[in-house]
């Protein structure tokens, strides 16, 4: 039997082989909690670096497609960049919006994390900060508005070159078909042949040529100050617009120069005609003025036209209906010149005149005028019948308005009042957090059960541009800024639920009861006199003050706030969000993991060795988290190292940012 002595020494061995078992076990546990934080940090870290790098090598590609201004000068090419515009709108930027969306909650849960346990805040590389971020989207943004301004005032412009082209091409063929063989008449010897009377018959009919030359003199101002107008809106093909432009402007020259200089030879030749029939004079100068009117009437009943309102459709039918208040004097005239040509048939039956039908001033017939006056009669209903279906189509636009404005009017208010609702959930004092919570996210669901209004109002914007709409005097929403607000409201959203949620991670971390959360809220807002949900510096200062926190106005206490502001802001923003407020208030309440308290585990792990084998990781941790030191920790250079020896205390240190490891 052994003595009592010899008990006691059996016993104290068990009791300390046993506690260093447990310390060992408690140490691993700690550098597993430890290191599984990291894991999941450097996790995240990850993440969000794939998810900017992604995110902002998307929109460097989007941008020069944006800031393109080339075309190729054609309607058609222009529409066709607009429908790759609205595809772009429709396919590809929503999933990039709720990329950005979870880029911005992921970087707050790793800031929120990092805090709780007690890390330094994450820093992304150059170029990826949150605001970084914020910047290519609000460029994006601004280069989407600009492109689409473009699109529709290129497509205005192209619209209205075609329609001047168009003009252009009808009115110069009317002119030279007037003009052909004219210079070839002009030039004529035929007078110094010709016996007395046919001379003067030469001279009446080089007056009814003069007067319809002068009555053409219009067409050929309109034609060059339409010429003007394509060079001066850059038309694709001015070089053939300026060639014929200028080849029938030089031919009106010539025509102007060689009619003077046969009226010359003609006023100088000694005799004139003296038996020329009046009826015939009188035909030519009544029915040159009505011809030239006829061919203005007929070009202004086939006119092509462009209108955006019904005001100018309206403008067209008035003027139209003026025009035909015009017909009865003109029919009056018509009837009156074809009774000139019946008197002339009626004399030259009854005086058996040999060529006495020829009318020498004119080549003009009543033939001529009975047919183009039949075309303008033919044409006037035509031209009644395209008018009231361009008034259909200006109605059917002001349909198209109306729908816009009436649902842009109550879309647009109802966006407003949720991003209202939602930041007044984000800023409430009343309720628990996980009350507001299901508010935020009952709001989220009827956001997105709200989204078929923007998908309708979606279509009633295509088909508005589509028919060519430019204003909307019913409404001062846009499509764009509709866009704008819906995406700024699911932000929103997106953001105060990922608050609520890290003030509940908080909340739950730091073991703050629901009155302290109250407390720190009502100061908080207190001070938030904009309600935007963050504090500039003077606002958090005059918050700290007044919740007891001495803060002196020397140099020292600016110090002592710029140290304070560091932790609640360490990304500098400029702001102190509730989330890094609520962390502050309650950080010094709670107990975190440390530096000191992960280096005492491991030293327990290594036996109180400053340094701790690779074979002791792989015994004490689980196999992830022993390759996870292992991989990382620096070889051990101090006194008394062994091949293999690992320094723990410098990677300690590192997990919690205080060494450059």
């Amino acid at each position: 039997m052994p003595d009592e002595r010899a008990v006691m020494t059996y016993v104290s061995s068990y009791y300390h082989c046993f506690s260093g078992a447990q310390k060992a076990e408690t140490a691993a546990n700690r550098i597993c909690k430890v290191l599984k934080v990291n894991q999941e940090n450097e996790r995240l870290m990850e993440e969000y670096e794939r998810l900017a790098s992604d995110l902002l090598e998307w929109i460097r590609r989007t941008m020069p497609w944006l800031a393109s201004r080339h075309s190729d000068s054609t309607l058609a090419g222009v529409q066709k960049k607009l429908e790759e515009y609205r595809t772009y709108r429709r396919k590809h930027k929503p999933p990039r919006v709720e990329q950005k969306a979870k880029l911005e909650t992921n970087f707050n849960t790793l800031q929120t994390k990092l805090r709780l346990s007690n890390r330094p805040a994450y820093m992304p590389t150059e170029g990826k900060m949150v605001s970084d971020i914020a910047n290519a989207w609000k460029n994006l943004e601004l280069a989407e508005k600009a492109f689409e301004e473009w699109l529709l005032a290129e497509t205005m412009r192209l619209e209205r070159l075609e329609h001047l082209a168009q003009k252009f091409k009808h009115k110069a063929d009317t002119h030279e078909e007037w003009t052909r063989g004219k210079e070839e008449m002009l030039q004529s010897q035929d007078y110094r042949s010709c016996r007395l009377y046919e001379l003067k018959a030469l001279k009446k009919k080089h007056e009814a040529f003069e007067s319809d030359l002068a009555a053409h003199q219009d067409r050929v101002e309109q034609i060059a100050a339409i010429a003007q107008e394509l060079n001066t809106l850059e038309y694709h093909d001015c070089v053939t617009v300026n060639a014929r432009c200028q080849r029938i402007c030089d031919q009106w020259d010539r025509l102007g120069a060689l009619t003077q200089r046969r009226r010359q030879a003609l006023d100088d030749s000694e005799r004139v005609l003296e038996k020329i029939d009046l009826l015939h004079l009188e035909f030519a100068k009544r029915a040159a003025p009505f011809n030239n009117w006829l061919d203005g009437a007929r070009e202004d009943l086939v006119d092509m036209f462009i209108v955006h309102t019904m005001e100018e459709i309206q403008g067209l039918i008035t003027a139209h209906d003026q025009f035909k208040a015009t017909l009865g004097e003109a029919d009056k005239e018509y009837n009156l010149i074809v009774g000139l040509v019946r008197d002339v048939e009626g004399l030259v039956n009854q005086y058996q005149i040999a060529n006495g039908l020829e009318n020498p001033y004119t080549t003009l017939t009543a033939r001529d005028l009975t047919s183009k006056w039949a075309d303008v009669k033919t044409l006037v209903p035509s031209r009644d019948q395209t008018l009231a279906m361009e008034l259909k189509k200006q109605q059917n636009n002001e349909m198209l308005r109306r729908q816009f404005a009436e649902k842009a009017n109550n879309v647009g208010p109802w966006i407003e009042k949720q991003m209202d609702a939602v930041s007044a959930i984000g800023m409430s004092i009343s309720g628990s957090l996980e009350e507001q919570l299901h508010r935020l996210k009952e709001y989220e669901q009827a956001v997105y059960a709200y989204k078929p209004h923007i998908e309708e109002l979606e279509k009633i914007h295509q088909a508005v541009q589509e028919s060519m709409i430019f204003e909307n005097r019913y409404t001062n929403y846009t499509m764009e800024t509709l866009r704008v607000g819906w995406e700024q409201l699911l932000t929103s959203i997106n953001r105060n639920i990922n608050e609520v949620e890290n003030q509940i991670l908080t909340r739950d971390s730091k073991g703050i009861t629901q009155e302290q959360l109250t407390e720190f809220r009502s100061s908080f807002n207190h001070f938030d006199k904009n309600r935007t949900g963050r504090l500039a510096p003077e606002e958090f200062k005059s918050c700290l003050v007044s919740i007891g926190y001495s803060i002196g106005k020397d140099r020292q206490g600016e110090l002592d706030f710029q140290r304070i502001l560091a932790v609640v802001d360490p990304n500098s923003t400029g702001y102190v969000h509730f989330d890094a407020f609520l962390d502050f208030m309650t950080r010094e309440s709670t107990d975190t993991d440390t530096a000191e308290q992960v280096i005492d585990s491991f030293r327990i792990l290594a036996s109180d060795k400053p340094y701790i084998l690779p074979d002791e990781l792989r015994r004490e941790l689980p196999p992830d988290q022993a390759e996870y030191c292992i991989q990382r920790m620096p070889p051990y250079k101090g006194p008394g190292a062994v091949p293999g020896a690992l320094d723990y205390m410098s990677f300690s240190t590192a997990l919690y940012g205080e060494s450059d490891l």
